[in-house]
């Protein structure tokens, strides 16, 4: 029912989408001497209303055109704008490519028009997008920039911690967020250090973070999403960059299999290769930091082949292996491996408007962790996902519609806090489909939609309707909204109550889940939240904005892991309540606050970046109502970046952030702990029990507040031919904030965050 449900909603789309007697054009922009594609290019019919601009793939479409003889124009400032003469037919869309030459002199300001035009027409509520050059102009650690460090300056984001740390998005925790890169969703996209993340930033082309509010072309989260894509190969030469510094090593590699010739075919390929070896190059660099501290390690590869057709239709072949390892003496150990396959590809048929891209995908992700009291901690998840998106226009309007298969498995064991094993083999199946419709009309922007998930393993659907739209009040003020329903399976490995805890796994939904939660039945083993998200935008002048955005995030089913589990779930303990030997526990809560953002953005001298934001966290677990340990009241970035000469030879860049405390538990005492395993005859006068803690009211402290301050230096060295260079020189924590990162209650030690990490790195490109 599902399938033929999905088949008839995308033949009918099809339908509508051609019902038209115009005639329309699509294809690509591209750079004539590179290949790679141009985004923001305007693309119009001379003398006509007619016309569009190019997404970041370099992809347009024009639809809706009378029949007749035009001219087409293509360009953007800083290229030799291309004419070329067409004849639309009815019912007919044809595929021309442009590929547009560099000029050497440009016509200023240009490109803001473009971006002006594109940004009244693009909803993009609860959303940031990210392209590689601005990583640069934040302080990176270790002089590498990286985008998990970036995401810590966004509204909205959340770090617990420099070592270990992970990213709270709007009040969800991370299991709650979906990472991917190419659609291929990453299980774990930070290493253990918290500073650096699997993807190389040389290698890519885009992230788009959406925070609360995004639209049904995602789905399986209730929190978040950040979608990172690659960009392809050098079409034309043997390229690639290599860094160092104190930190990492990385090397990267690209160039043509067929070089790229306007018209034809091509093929390329890229290879990255990241190591870190901050466990022995602290021991040299960072001995007043303690290296026993510092024990991480981990490496990652990345290879992508790329074949090109003539009208820009395209297939890509990638994978990868992301692997960290972590070695605590005499403490912890812990290492995880991910692995993943896949190919994306994308159709541009003649003589249709749609555009067709699918993609089918393999990972496998595992982790163990090995701790002093020699409990096993392990888990996996395994799987194949597949589906296709079909893009088309209705006239004016945008049609997006497409289906998903998601198959995977888990396994699980931990033992909680109480000594109890908790264990899960699960397989799991999901199917889904989505729709949406996008319309612009005078100072209007909406876009509609509806996305099925069924989760075929656990017996549940969830149906979520979805609704984004912008209002530009003036051309220089917009309001912009969204509404809408999300569910998911996963949950992670380790409860959400913990604060420090290195070890992050994946479930499925449970079966030992308790029946009732707050008096009611429990009927879904999904984890279901709705998103409210409000907010206006200002263009100050031409290279200044301002924003303020509010949000309500509310989580009416969560999973968690029962700390609380004493006995075990059969007959003996039938009289016991559930929240005593379920497994899982359900829980609910809410989130919700505002933030506001400043941006100066002169691109040649000045970058000004500033946000603030204010955000509330509650979880109630049929009992209590406590404040999970990511709740950050207050959370501040102010960003700098200046470009000292023309030549842009010397450049400074400087980050401070401030972040209220977190909650955690105070301890009221200690007690010798007994856990009777040995069941009424455990001699408990003269044996000696466990260390047990006892705690005060849940979360009800809060730890000190967090800031710190880093800055660094970059000088670019004279570009020889194809070959550039650069030194940056970084400082990490300058006036050496000792920061709270947790406290080991047992021994009776505050255990701070980073100290003061200078560093120095070199860079190549050639």
């Amino acid at each position: 029912m599902f399938f033929r449900s999905t088949v008839l909603f995308c033949l009918f789309s099809s339908f509508v989408a051609g019902f038209s007697q115009n005639g329309g054009i699509k294809g690509y922009v591209k750079d004539l001497k590179s290949g790679n594609e141009i985004d923001n290019a305007n693309v119009q019919l001379a003398g006509t209303e007619y016309g569009s601009y190019s997404n970041q793939d370099g992809y347009f479409i024009i639809n809706d055109v009378k029949p007749g003889k035009y001219k087409l124009i293509a360009g953007l400032n800083g290229y030799e704008a291309d004419t070329v003469n067409v004849e639309i037919l009815p019912s007919k869309v044809i595929v021309i490519n442009f590929f547009l030459e560099q000029m050497i002199y440009t016509i200023k300001g240009g490109k803001v028009v473009d971006q002006k035009k594109r940004k009244k027409e693009d909803i993009d509520i609860g959303t940031t997008k990210i392209k590689p050059s601005q990583l640069s102009k934040i302080p990176t650690i270790g002089g590498t920039p990286d985008l998990v460090q970036y995401l810590q300056i966004l509204p909205g984001v959340v770090f617990s911690g420099d070592q270990g740390g992970q990213l709270y998005i709007r009040g969800g925790s991370p299991v709650m967020n979906k990472v991917m890169i190419d659609g291929m969703t990453i299980y774990n996209p930070f290493h253990s250090i918290g500073l650096f993340s699997v993807f190389d930033v040389d290698l890519m082309k885009s992230a788009d973070v959406y925070s609360a509010g995004f639209g049904v072309q995602y789905g399986g989260r209730v929190s978040a999403i950040v979608d990172v894509k690659t960009r392809d190969g050098n079409r034309n030469r043997l390229a690639g960059n290599f860094a160092v510094s104190p930190f990492l090593g990385k090397l990267s590699l690209e160039g043509p299999l067929k070089k790229f010739i306007p018209g034809r075919g091509s093929s390329n390929f890229v290879l990255s290769i990241k190591n870190s070896y901050l466990d022995r190059s602290s021991k040299i660099f960072y001995q007043y930091a303690d290296p026993s501290k510092l024990p991480y390690n981990f490496n990652d590869v990345y290879g992508k082949v790329t074949f090109n057709s003539a009208n820009g239709s395209n297939v890509k072949l990638f994978g990868f292996n992301f692997k960290d390892n972590v070695n605590f003496p005499g403490s912890t150990s812990y290492e995880w491996n991910q692995t993943g396959l896949g190919t994306h590809f994308t159709l541009i048929p003649e003589g249709n408007q749609s555009k067709i891209n699918g993609f089918i995908t393999y990972s496998d992700y595992s982790i163990a962790q090995n701790e002093v009291d020699n409990k096993p901690r392990s888990s996996s998840i395994s799987g194949l996902n597949m589906g296709v998106n079909i893009n088309s226009l209705n006239r004016k309007d945008e049609i997006k519609y497409g289906f998903e298969i998601n198959a995977f498995s888990t396994d699980f064991t931990l033992f909680n806090s109480n000594n109890r094993k908790i264990t899960q083999q699960e397989f799991t199946t999901e199917l889904c489909g989505f729709g949406l419709y996008k319309f612009v009309r005078y100072r209007w922007a909406l876009e509609a939609g509806l996305r099925m998930q069924y989760y075929a393993s656990l017996g549940n659907a969830s149906l979520e309707p979805r609704i984004n739209g912008k209002y530009n009040i003036t051309k220089k003020l917009t309001f912009k909204g969204s509404l809408g329903k999300y569910s998911q399976n996963l949950l992670s490995a380790f409860s959400d109550r913990d604060v420090v805890n290195l070890f992050y796994g994946f479930l499925s939904g449970p079966d030992d889940l308790q029946k009732t939660f707050d008096g009611k039945a429990v009927n879904s083993r999904l984890q279901k939240a709705w998103h409210a998200v409000a907010g206006f935008d200002y263009d100050i002048s031409k290279y200044s904005e301002i924003g303020l955005e509010g949000f309500y995030k509310n989580f009416s089913q969560i999973t968690n892991i029962n700390r609380e589990k004493l006995f075990d779930d059969d007959g003996d303990y039938s009289v016991q309540p559930e929240r005593l030997k379920k497994d899982f526990i359900v829980e609910r809560g809410n989130a919700y606050g505002a933030d506001i953002r400043y941006k100066f953005d002169n691109t040649k001298k000045l970058y000004i970046w500033a946000v603030y934001s204010l955000t509330y966290v509650n979880r109630f677990d049929g009992i209590n109502t406590y404040s999970p340990h990511w709740d950050r009241r207050h959370n501040i970035n102010l960003v700098i970046d200046y470009v000292f000469d023309k030549k842009s030879r010397l450049s400074a860049n400087a980050r401070w952030n401030f972040g209220s405390g977190f909650p955690f538990t105070q301890t009221k005492g200690f007690y010798e702990k007994f856990d009777f395993q040995g069941g009424p005859s455990t001699d408990y006068v003269n044996g000696n029990g466990q260390l047990g803690v006892l705690y005060s009211n849940f979360n009800q402290g809060r730890l000190p507040a967090y800031h710190r301050l880093d800055a660094s230096i970059k000088y670019n060295f004279k570009t020889i031919k194809n070959f550039k260079s650069w030194i940056v020189f970084s400082v990490t924590n300058i006036y050496n904030r000792k920061n709270i990162f947790y406290f080991d209650r047992v021994n009776y030690t505050r255990v701070n965050q980073l100290p003061i990490l200078p560093s120095i790195s070199y860079s190549a490109a050639f």
